[in-house]
């Protein structure tokens, strides 16, 4: 996949989350391996172009010394928080490469086909790069074997141990509290505009949380390479005995005028539960996304009203 052509669904995704900033979250910041401060200098000066490597680093605990587009990612991503010293550096796509070079970074942390050229990157430091996609692995397995690459590259092996310990003991925690779920399906969307929504499927990191908690997911229809679609409003009429949990990337505004429509009543998932809103998880993230995902889902279904 390259930066051009990443889907059809995702330049849906993206728009629809430029349209206007979260609002504020209920979620507890994820937790990571505890935040060190690096002995070692080349631990401090770390540059990320894009907010997937972002995810991998700050899950080691480390603080970035710059970030791309850190305006959006506060919108978009939120957690974990990047703390007010880390510099921006200009849109993912076309980061500030003169501010780059300027600040010399130690290593420069990418995602693969996307951004700056090689070429241009090496030319200012040592590079590491990471796959959004792998055939041949689970989006969460993807994650934790790119984790533990970069915890090899840094030496910090004990923070990835710590980081995996934690994702693990969650997963289990969650498993029990969401016990009473595991025969209902779970519908998992976003609301795009009046007319389609985007759904999470087989493929996606949400999924794979979903397997880990021994729930299933109530969309089984077609999915992208990243494992979600975007469908008209009208297909939700397939979906019969199932929560639904509406990952709101805007604000609440177009989802509340929706639910008011005879369309929507109509929906026999919406006869059967109450939906449940919540702030946007980066689908295109790693471990600390998957977290969010987890922690925003089982508060969803343990809030029962």
């Amino acid at each position: 996949m390259n930066k051009y052509n990443s889907g059809v669904n995702r330049r849906h995704f993206l728009a629809a989350l430029a349209l206007s900033p979260l609002w504020g979250s209920s979620l507890v910041r994820a937790a990571t391996a505890p935040h060190i401060t690096p002995s070692h200098p080349d631990l401090k000066r770390i540059a990320v172009l894009e907010w997937l490597p972002a995810d991998l680093l700050m899950a080691l605990g480390v603080i970035p010394l710059a970030v791309a587009d850190i305006h959006n990612y506060n919108l978009w991503v939120q957690q974990p928080a990047l703390p007010s010293g880390v510099i921006d550096l200009g849109t993912r796509a076309e980061p500030n490469m003169e501010l780059l070079q300027q600040l010399a970074p130690s290593l420069i942390l990418y995602t693969q086909n996307y951004g700056p050229s090689i070429e241009k990157m090496s030319s200012i430091a040592p590079i590491m790069g990471f796959s959004l996609k792998d055939p041949h692995q689970t989006q969460l397995t993807l994650a934790f074997n790119s984790l533990k690459r970069l915890a090899e590259r840094l030496e910090l092996n004990h923070q990835y141990d710590l980081h995996l310990r934690y994702f693990q003991q969650q997963i289990e925690q969650s498993q029990q509290r969401l016990r009473s779920w595991k025969n209902v399906p779970i519908l998992l969307f976003t609301l795009l505009n009046n007319d389609n929504v985007m759904v999470f499927g087989k493929g996606s990191i949400f999924q794979d949380v979903m397997d880990k908690l021994g729930l299933q997911n109530a969309w089984q229809g077609k999915v992208n390479a990243f494992g979600n679609q975007t469908i008209g409003i009208e297909q939700l009429a397939t979906i019969r005995d199932a929560k639904a949990i509406a990952f709101t990337p805007d604000n609440d505004t177009l989802l509340a005028r929706m639910q008011r429509t005879p369309l929507w009543q109509s929906f026999p998932f919406v006869q059967r539960y109450p939906v449940s809103v919540q702030p946007a998880v980066w689908l295109y993230g790693a471990t600390l996304s998957a977290l969010r995902f987890c922690q925003l889902l089982t508060a969803a279904l343990e809030n029962r009203s």
